[in-house]
């Protein structure tokens, strides 16, 4: 089953806990930074994603919505 999630990336702290929780490694971090200075995430593998909502449990920021 696909699923899709959406980062707030001005909730985002950069914690990077999203990242390396992700088991099929569908979020990475941006580049630039957001209106407090951090780098938030953001979502890569479309494709890939299963929507297991693991990102959105281990996000202390609660900035990552999951649909499946």
């Amino acid at each position: 089953m696909a699923g899709t999630i959406k980062i707030d990336r001005e909730k985002c702290k950069g914690c990077e806990l999203c990242v390396h929780f992700c088991p099929k490694g569908c979020i990475a971090m941006e580049e630039g930074f957001n209106h407090m200075g951090y780098r938030p995430s953001c979502f890569v593998k479309k494709d890939e994603c299963s929507g297991c909502a693991v990102c959105a449990r281990v996000c202390p920021d609660v900035a990552i919505e999951v649909w499946r």
